[in-house]
């Protein structure tokens, strides 16, 4: 999973359209800030284990266990 955090807020990421991955147009995308929210983090559910996708104090995305 890649940041989009020094990416414009305000332009799409590819292909001029909004949501589609900067890497493959045809891929769909989000930014960072729509999936982290104000808080910087998100709780995702896979195979059964709780995962922890955060936004660290350098604006780098981690993923924990």
């Amino acid at each position: 999973m890649t940041s989009h955090d020094n990416h414009p807020p305000d332009r799409p990421l590819a292909a001029d359209q909004p949501g589609a991955s900067p890497r493959n147009a045809s891929v769909p995308g989000v930014t960072s800030e729509q999936l982290l929210g104000a808080r910087g983090e998100l709780k995702i559910e896979h195979a059964g284990e709780i995962y922890s996708l955060r936004r660290t104090r350098n604006g780098k995305l981690i993923l924990t266990k």
